[in-house]
């Protein structure tokens, strides 16, 4: 059962076997968790995003047809569920805790290297941050979560070629942002 192709599980998910979304979950959580934490940076929000995105999945399973791929479906819900999650907290800024990624860096670096590079990984995500949420949701699909453009595209409802335009704009704009906090 594990090889059936996303669509194919999504179809059966829809069909009425909803334990197949079981497997989904395994496959999509982590990715979906991620999207979500550099959309927002607060893992315990993200925890209960996942959790509204694979209930949306289930709810709006009739919405789903074999026409186009699962992913591009599952991460415009998941979209509506954070733009839903920004609107009922406004007041909660998007924000990074260092503390929480120094937890992922690897463990054999020394000291002043370990440091040092959760300085760079705080100075990329404070640049992030500060990208007007359009540039930094286009960087995080394409960048962190390896969307193809034609995959964005269809998420975004816009084509491959403001996709690239988007990316490209983006990457500029958060490489200029990261040298300025750097010096």
């Amino acid at each position: 059962m594990d090889s059936l192709t996303d669509n194919a599980l999504m179809l059966r998910v829809k069909a009425g076997d909803v334990d197949r979304m079981g497997l989904l979950f395994e496959r999509y959580h982590r990715p979906l968790f991620g999207f979500l934490y550099h959309m927002l940076g607060r893992a315990a929000s993200c925890d209960d995003l996942v959790q509204t995105v694979f209930y949306r999945m289930l709810k709006y399973r009739h919405t789903f047809t074999s026409d186009g791929e699962f992913r591009t479906w599952m991460y415009h819900l998941a979209r509506n569920v954070l733009a839903d999650f920004i609107k009922k907290n406004r007041h909660a800024a998007h924000h990074t805790d260092v503390a929480e990624m120094a937890e992922h860096l690897p463990g054999g670096l020394s000291a002043d290297a370990g440091l040092e590079q959760a300085q760079d990984v705080a100075q990329l995500h404070e640049a992030l941050d500060r990208l007007r949420p359009e540039d930094r949701e286009i960087l995080v699909l394409s960048r962190f979560q390896e969307l193809k453009y034609a995959e964005i595209a269809r998420v975004l409802g816009t084509t491959e070629g403001a996709v690239k335009v988007r990316v490209h704009r983006a990457m500029n704009e958060l490489k200029t942002t990261f040298l300025r906090i750097e010096n």
